[in-house]
């Protein structure tokens, strides 16, 4: 298979007109193009069957497929990628799109979290689709930490920052754990936390355990390793992932197979833990990038697209992402613009407050 740019240049203007107003129109509609409605709308003007003859070339091109006996063609995901590469036109972001958004993050809220789950209900709202926003670790410097006991099976470690964010997490200790296991775990931590992010705590942490564990009780030792494990959320530099809008997917899906496909997005969400390794941008530099069909590995299953910009901090570090995630029939003229100002304005909400 030749590469994408090859193949444009290959086109002459008439198979390069039919190819995108193929594509617009199947964007626009979902539904197979045929000849004669393009032989109406062309702005040449071409008959039914010569244009019958260019849609087969394209199709034998890669470019377009037949998905049932009709003549009518949709571009394959080869030919969407081709498109969103060298023939995509991107609209300006309209006052109403602009304006629902910015009243999102105008809000007072002081944390984070909170308003970045605003900032995802309002993505998915404005583009009808599924959102994605991964968000940062907490890093400011720790003041505090305690341990709380739930139950047998359940404990809460109460982390208090510096900057007076405080965070709750709920993990499973280990059997046999008592109040004072629990009240010498706690001194073993703020004794070194003070002054040191979580990222940081961790690995003085580490090392401290191995060099003072015999001065550390058996239950003390494993309340600490047992609540490492849940505040770097297994090693990813992120947060969690926030998923709204799930709803308008289901909306969208007009037969059973699309229904089907949906459900299985919807398992991959649920299940992959991949997710914020797939969304971790900082070796493609910033902007905006646009994954179609199986070139997502997270979605492959699912036949969808995903449109996702990474947002930074004020030292220019990514720290997170918002996307879009649909068919692989999006707008992505409109979606892209929505995406690339939300990001934008989700890190400079970022680091103004520090």
């Amino acid at each position: 298979m030749k590469g994408r740019g090859t193949l444009l240049t290959e086109l002459n203007d008439r198979s390069r007109e039919v190819f995108r107003r193929v594509v617009e129109d199947y964007l626009d509609s979902g539904e197979p193009v045929g000849s004669r409605t393009l032989s109406r709308t062309l702005s040449e003007r071409i008959s039914a069957a010569t244009i019958r003859n260019v849609m087969q070339d394209l199709e034998y091109m890669g470019l377009l497929d037949s998905p049932h006996v009709s003549a009518g063609r949709i571009p394959t995901q080869h030919g969407l990628r081709m498109f969103v590469d060298g023939l995509l036109e991107l609209g300006d972001l309209t006052e109403d799109d602009r304006s629902r958004i910015n009243a999102t993050l105008g809000s007072n809220e002081r944390d984070v979290g909170t308003l970045l789950d605003r900032v995802g209900s309002a993505l998915s709202g404005v583009t009808a689709g599924a959102s994605l926003v991964l968000t940062p670790k907490h890093e400011a410097p720790i003041k505090h930490i305690e341990f709380v006991s739930l139950s047998p099976e359940r404990a809460l470690v109460v982390l208090v920052f510096a900057d007076g964010h405080v965070e709750n997490r709920v993990f499973t200790p280990p059997l046999g754990q008592t109040p004072s296991s629990m009240r010498e775990a706690a001194n073993f931590l703020n004794a070194l936390a003070e002054g040191k992010t979580l990222s940081e705590l961790r690995r003085v942490i580490e090392h401290e355990i191995k060099s003072r564990r015999r001065e550390l009780d058996t239950l003390a030792a494993g309340m600490v390793e047992s609540g490492l494990a849940i505040w770097e959320n297994e090693g990813q530099p992120y947060e969690r992932l926030i998923v709204r809008g799930r709803a308008n997917l289901l909306g969208q899906a007009g037969e059973a197979e699309e229904l089907e496909r949906i459900r299985t997005l919807f398992d991959d969400l649920e299940r992959k833990r991949d997710i914020a390794e797939f969304l971790e941008l900082a070796d493609e530099g910033d902007g905006v990038r646009i994954f179609i069909g199986s070139e997502n590995k997270l979605f492959s299953l699912s036949g969808s697209s995903l449109v996702v910009s990474p947002y930074m901090n004020a030292d220019r570090k990514i720290i997170g992402a918002v996307g879009v995630i649909g068919p692989t029939r999006l707008n992505y003229g409109r979606i892209v613009p929505i995406v690339d100002y939300t990001a934008q304005l989700v890190g400079k909400l970022l680091a103004d407050r520090g």
